[in-house]
């Protein structure tokens, strides 16, 4: 009988001598979007209150939220600022600060009939599309606002010429413009919106009135565009995206929509870390984490703190700008306040 001998080079192991090496988990990492957080109209506003309460004493009223962020508005109203929805809640000669917001010249008119002693905490860049509005009004042109009805900044926007101006909330709703002379008709916006879909509720209105004219510059503010782009850098490579603002916030609304219209597979806003969801972090290997512009940074801190004790520890920061702007305070503080040193943010710990 001749022998046979197996020619296979390796023969396979008892099954106790075998042993598995699982795959390794995909790194955990946080992608943080700059800029983000505090603009400069935020801070100015902000500081306006603070430097009023340290100055005057308390109470100091303010109308509507200085700031769309619940965090400062209690931080402050437990430092002794008293908010308002409107100027008759404010005692006769008492003092008032005007939202970064901004407000129209009739409750302007209102502040004055109760001697109202009042700082004017408008945003220089609302300002700007207020002056517009006027001058455009003045000229006699249909405004079309392009921003969101009841927002305190389109109030007081379309205060300025409320028989020129026509809010269109969205693109869906140009198909319902209808102006006086399609030929003397021009645009200008909200501050906060999202830049995508404002160009395309433009585009809409300029397929209808060709000859629609243009404000003579960019009315979105340089915050807002700035956390835009951040969070469409980051936002691909993210299975989540995290967006710390106020539900009131109109900037960190559109971060959201913006964060998954970029390739985010989920995104969330939260007011502040304890919202956040065990649920959000099944098979999330790459999260995002950004702030509206009215967002005091010790947030996002408590935000991060909290994804590191879930094992994202591994932070890393996108930057795709850099911002130095810094805004005077209001004329009426500048006489008896010192000069400002820099920005900061509001430092009281989060609740």
């Amino acid at each position: 009988m001749v022998g046979v001998t197996s020619s296979t080079p390796d023969a396979l192991p008892d099954a106790a001598d075998r042993t598995t090496t699982a795959p390794e988990a995909p790194a955990r990492r946080v992608l943080l979007a700059a800029p983000r957080g505090y603009c400069a109209g935020v801070d100015r506003a902000v500081i306006a209150v603070e430097k009023a309460l340290e100055h005057y004493g308390a109470p100091v009223y303010v109308r509507k939220e200085i700031v769309h962020n619940k965090h400062v508005v209690e931080t402050l109203a437990d430092r002794g600022a008293i908010f308002v929805d409107e100027t008759d809640e404010v005692p006769e000669g008492a003092r008032v600060v005007f939202s970064a917001h901004g407000v129209s010249p009739a409750v302007k008119e209102a502040a004055a009939a109760r001697n109202l002693d009042t700082i004017d905490a408008t945003c220089p860049l609302v300002t700007k599309v207020h002056k517009e509005a006027v001058r455009f009004a003045r000229d006699d042109f249909d405004i079309l606002l392009i921003g969101h009805e009841g927002h305190e900044e389109v109030e007081g926007t379309a205060g300025e010429a409320p028989d020129h101006v026509q809010v269109v909330d969205s693109p869906d709703a140009v198909e319902d413009v209808v102006v006086r002379d399609p030929s003397k008709v021009v645009w200008i916006s909200q501050t906060t919106l999202s830049v995508d879909e404002t160009m395309e509720t433009v585009r809409r209105l300029r397929e209808k009135f060709p000859t629609l004219q243009d404000p003579p510059s960019d009315d979105i503010c340089y915050a807002t565009q700035n956390r835009q782009v951040a969070v469409k850098k980051l936002a691909p490579e993210c299975d989540l995206v995290i967006v710390v603002g106020s539900a009131n916030s109109s900037n960190s609304v559109r971060l959201v929509e913006v964060a998954l219209g970029a390739g985010a597979r989920t995104s969330y806003r939260v007011d502040r870390a304890a919202e956040i969801e065990d649920a959000w972090f099944d098979g999330v290997t790459t999260v995002g984490v950004t702030s509206g512009a009215s967002v005091p940074e010790i947030l996002v801190d408590d935000v991060l703190r909290q994804l590191a004790e879930r094992g994202y520890a591994d932070v890393q920061e996108v930057r795709t700008a850099t911002e130095d702007l810094m805004f005077s305070l209001p004329r009426e503080l500048r006489g008896t306040m010192p000069p400002r040193e820099g920005r900061r943010s509001l430092q009281v710990d989060p609740v």
